[in-house]
């Protein structure tokens, strides 16, 4: 186990980028989709890590069931999630709102439960660390991750989205008040 912890460490310093840190460098912004009149950017305001989020079809007008997927790996067990949002138009506070999405007694969604995994990013760089764990005589289970990937409909209000520029804040929050996911989003509506 000494022999693992000194690989990922070493790891860790010489291949930066796998550590799933961002180097005192912002992530990317997203489009979450741009489409008549309509564009949703957003940015991970989680400085660990970066996550994959879509809607299947861009529109003004919302339906009341919408298509999205969602992608992330996880760094913390998940017993209860909460989502807090907060909207914001021309510097005031437009509405707050937090939903529990995975309870103890009430799982809604399949990756309620799931626990954390080590993450080790497989890129072209992170061969060697990967290489080094191999060596080490690690067990399969600990290169394994863990992750949230949902696709499928989402139940909301039906509404026209007005016509202006929206700032979101959304955070993912454990019942630790870990962070899972947090983004700044911005709409934009013509």
């Amino acid at each position: 186990m000494k022999g693992f912890t000194a690989a990922l460490f070493l790891g860790t310093l010489i291949f930066p980028s796998c550590s799933g840190g961002s180097g005192g460098r912002a992530w990317p912004t997203h489009t979450v989709c741009s489409d008549s009149g309509l564009e949703v950017l957003y940015q991970s305001c989680d400085p660990l890590q970066d996550f994959g989020f879509s809607i299947e079809k861009c529109s003004k007008q919302l339906k009341s069931n919408i298509n999205i997927r969602f992608g992330i790996i996880l760094r913390e067990d998940i017993k209860e999630l909460f989502l807090d949002l907060a909207l914001m138009s021309q510097g005031s506070s437009v509405l707050n709102f937090s939903y529990p999405i995975c309870e103890v007694a009430l799982p809604k969604f399949s990756f309620c439960g799931r626990r954390k995994g080590v993450v080790l990013w497989h890129t072209k760089f992170c061969e060697p660390l990967l290489e080094a764990v191999r060596i080490q005589g690690s067990s399969p289970e600990l290169l394994s991750t863990e992750q949230i990937y949902y696709a499928g409909p989402v139940n909301n209000p039906e509404f026209t989205i007005p016509q202006g520029e929206y700032q979101i804040l959304l955070e993912l929050y454990t019942e630790k008040r870990s962070t899972v996911a947090c983004a700044n989003a911005t709409i934009l509506c013509s």
